[in-house]
């Protein structure tokens, strides 16, 4: 993430308080002796009671497949700090544990400058962005899209698909656009690459307070003003043109993607009513998203959004849309992140839908 100047006594102490509990750990936050532990201690890394490390509870363990980014051993472990193999999580993780100082700080993390996203495609001088990207980073790409839908009719529903989700907050893979290949990229279209913003705010930890995980606001306002929140930081534009075909050139860059976003979700039913004869609705907060529209009123009601419901008539032409609608998204910050990729996949996903793209202007 980024140095904080501690010396490997301190660290020793960081090591006693932050690997007990997270009860034992709330206790200490007034310390004085623990650096930024004010700001770790209101972030979603430090709340005990997410869902993101509760989640496992009734299974008494994190599984390995999870363990890297949902508790601190299993960071620990994928990047060898507690002596094991890097790369690779080598066992289950004990529950109840949230993503302390020692998960970030323990002198292995300087060494730390690559980065191997789910599409296959590694990254190297990722710097102290690494620590960041290892776990904001999706777990499919659209290489696992095609692997699904290889050798299918393309309108052709198949017992064989079911939804694939992008996973949460995957950040490092918007910001890197195509050179990380996690949206799923339409045959001969040109995707773009890492955003570059400006120098000294073009990296993880310059945007974002490492600890409290909020965006650092005062910052943005330096050139952005008079934006002075973050809910404020939406409207902020990086073009004229009008992206998604509704005749406002002049909202940010936010109400672009989320108006593409809605025109890909009516594209998707349109085309699961009229060629797939399934008609199709979304949950945003339910697993695994996509429900049968039982009642065809083009909305997951409580009694649809259920999984025993999930939408089963999905054709490759229809999952490839899917998965981009669930990666653009599942990143809140994707219109500063990377606009012109996200709005790039939500475009021609609309495109392999349907033939009305009036108005719309391609990044």
């Amino acid at each position: 993430m980024f140095k904080i100047g501690l010396n490997f006594g301190l660290l020793a102490i960081i090591a006693v308080v932050l690997t007990v509990s997270p009860r034992e750990t709330r206790a200490a936050q007034d310390s004085p002796e623990i650096p930024f532990l004010g700001a770790w201690s209101g972030s979603a890394h430090a709340n005990a009671a997410s869902e993101s490390f509760r989640h496992w509870d009734k299974d008494g363990k994190v599984p390995k497949a999870c363990a890297k980014c949902h508790s601190s051993d299993g960071f620990r472990d994928f990047i060898g700090a507690d002596g094991s193999t890097k790369g690779a999580v080598d066992h289950p993780a004990k529950t109840d544990t949230v993503i302390t100082c020692v998960t970030c700080h323990h002198g292995t993390e300087v060494s730390l400058d690559a980065v191997t996203f789910p599409s296959g495609v590694s990254l190297a001088n990722t710097g102290r962005n690494t620590r960041c990207m290892t776990c904001h980073q999706g777990r499919q790409s659209g290489a696992n899209v095609d692997a699904a839908v290889n050798g299918l009719p393309l309108d052709t529903p198949s017992p064989t698909l079911k939804f694939l989700n992008v996973h949460y907050r995957a950040a490092a893979a918007t910001v890197w656009g195509s050179m990380a290949k996690i949206g799923y990229e339409y045959a001969g279209a040109d995707y773009q690459g890492r955003f570059e913003h400006v120098s000294k705010l073009d990296e993880c930890v310059e945007c974002h307070d490492p600890h409290a995980l909020n965006v650092r606001v005062e910052t943005c306002v330096r050139c952005h003003g008079p934006m002075t929140t973050r809910e404020s930081m939406r409207a902020i534009r990086i073009s004229a043109a009008d992206f998604d075909g509704d005749g406002n050139s002049r909202e940010g860059m936010a109400g672009e993607l989320e108006t593409l976003q809605q025109r890909v979700l009516k594209a998707m039913q349109l085309y699961a009513k009229g060629t797939v004869k399934k008609p199709l609705a979304y949950e945003a907060h339910t697993y695994p998203y996509f429900f049968i529209d039982t009642n065809g009123n083009g909305t997951a009601d409580p009694d649809e959004a259920q999984y025993k419901n999930q939408y089963n008539a999905w054709t490759p032409r229809l999952l490839k849309a899917g998965y981009n609608y669930q990666f653009a998204l599942k990143d809140p910050g994707a219109y500063a992140h990377n606009p012109y990729y996200v709005m790039q996949l939500l475009h021609d996903s609309l495109a392999d839908l349907s033939a009305d793209m009036t108005g719309l202007v391609r990044p």
